[in-house]
């Protein structure tokens, strides 16, 4: 869900229910670009960039990307900036908007609140892609993939619309080394906006020695929690202790992966429960450890509001309705290292003769990693990419075996995969948690359902004065 399925469709349809509706802020730039380039059919991009505070900016967006009709069939998407610790400003504008586009479309019409989701792990789009989401009111940033320790500090500057520099992690450097991505809100706009409201941050993590971590100091201190099991779709934490795996191929969980919830309500911060909590029981268990709710993904992922490529969609809802899909818990599919699920759905890159026969390539980079070089240099890599690259750059060859270019993949979940001249389609990349128990109730004798009955099935008619369920991207 992390590229587009959680979209502004959904989130405004979770919102409007009185629940979170959160969107992915992941890779909203190449959206944006997409969108843009296939025509914006609809016009709400347009409508949404209209309200850019700054008109100027917009316009340049319009004029760089916009093509009346869209792309002829077969030629590709014109490419966008890369990430890096010195972004250009291209890429910054183009960062800024997708996000406030995405936001202001999912608050359009409602009072409900609407979330942002983000990856710790892609530190160097973090500033400008918040920054574009706080211009459009979002009330919520949700973090995952590492430990969001910069962000309070970020979140308070940024609504002052002051510069900012996040620290950065580059691999190979000396730990007395700091390296740092910066932003300044001002000199983008060349204006300065009135100030806006700052979001509450909800760390999303695995353990309750990282929850009590972030909670110790005022620095570091989120708003709440999100406290995720490893069925949960997306990335996974990895196993504390020796990494073992299954039969299946599977990270394999004990106890010492367990959280504490008691513990993590003692420390006094809303948190919610995430993984496998689609059912009214598990709400209210949830509620009877102290949590505020439930967050949930794959049940919206399927839904009708998703932002899921509409065939992919069926295809999953039939596969797993019929008991026949397949959903791994894989160690190494992911550039980032980090547990990954997939759905084995045939034609997409779980499959893999598709995965040997798609060229090793990524045009988009969002999990390359910086590295320092031997001249003290940095550089990007990313053990997806070519491995002949990926080893001329430093990088261990165990790291390339087996991993899948995500961000490509997920993309094209949403139907907006990069396509060349001689008929190349980009294959998808879908993930979705582990539990699917929840859809006979809720596809019932239909073949269908929204997100509002998702909500009903959850909460029936009860009304609360918190958000119980969140709608949330899979990080």
């Amino acid at each position: 869900m992390g590229v587009g399925v959680s979209g502004w469709r959904l989130a405004r349809a979770v919102a409007r229910t009185g629940q979170l509706g959160v969107v992915s802020g992941v890779a909203l730039d190449a959206l944006l670009a997409r969108r843009l380039q296939d025509g914006d059919p609809d016009g709400q991009v347009r409508r949404a960039l209209a309200r850019f505070p700054v008109p100027a900016l917009a316009s340049r967006v319009l004029k760089r990307y916009f093509v009346p009709g869209g792309l002829p069939d077969g030629k590709p998407y014109r490419p966008i900036p890369r990430l890096g610790l010195r972004p250009r400003r291209d890429g910054l504008e183009l960062a800024v908007l997708g996000n406030f586009v995405e936001v202001l479309l999912a608050t359009d019409g409602h009072h409900g609140p609407v979330g942002v989701n983000y990856l710790e792990k892609i530190q160097m789009a973090t500033p400008a892609a918040v920054y574009g989401a706080m211009l459009a009111g979002v009330d919520y940033v949700l973090m995952g993939a590492g430990l969001p320790t910069g962000i309070p500090r970020l979140l308070d500057a940024l609504a002052e619309h002051r510069p900012v520099r996040l620290s950065v992690a580059v691999q190979g450097a000396a730990t007395d080394q700091q390296f740092h991505v910066s932003f300044d809100p001002q000199d983008l706009l060349g204006v300065t906006p009135e100030r806006v409201r700052r979001p509450r941050l909800l760390a999303i993590v695995s353990s309750t020695t990282l929850a009590t971590y972030l909670a110790r100091d005022d620095t570091t201190r989120p708003d709440g929690f999100v406290i995720e099991s490893p069925v949960a779709g997306g990335h996974s934490a990895r196993p504390r202790g020796a990494l073992r795996l299954s039969p299946d191929g599977e990270p394999v969980y004990g106890p010492r992966d367990h959280v504490d919830l008691p513990k993590v309500a003692a420390l006094g911060l809303p948190f919610w429960i995430a993984g496998g909590q689609c059912g009214p029981a598990e709400l209210s268990a949830a509620r009877a450890t102290g949590a505020a709710g439930v967050q949930i993904g794959t049940a919206f992922a399927l839904c009708r509001e998703s932002g899921l490529d509409t065939a992919l969609r069926q295809r999953l809802l039939h596969d797993a309705r019929r008991g026949t899909l397949v959903v791994r818990n894989h160690a190494g599919v992911s550039p980032t290292g980090f547990p990954f699920k997939v759905a084995h759905l045939p034609g997409t890159t779980a499959d893999e003769d598709i995965y040997a026969d798609r060229p090793r390539l990524c045009d988009l980079g969002y999990l390359r990693s910086p590295y320092q070089q031997p001249d003290g240099k940095v550089g990007y890599r990313c053990p997806a990419e070519p491995v002949g690259d990926y080893l001329r750059k430093g990088g261990a060859v165990e790291d390339t075996v087996g991993s899948r270019c995500l961000c490509n993949g997920l993309v094209a979940a949403v139907g907006l995969g990069q396509r060349r001249p001689d008929g190349y389609r980009e294959p998808a990349l879908l993930t979705l948690g582990q539990d699917l128990a929840f859809l006979p109730t809720l596809v019932g004798d239909g073949d269908d359902y929204g997100a509002a009955d998702v909500v009903h099935y959850l909460l029936g008619t009860s009304v609360t004065a918190e958000p119980s369920v969140h709608s949330t991207p899979m990080p």
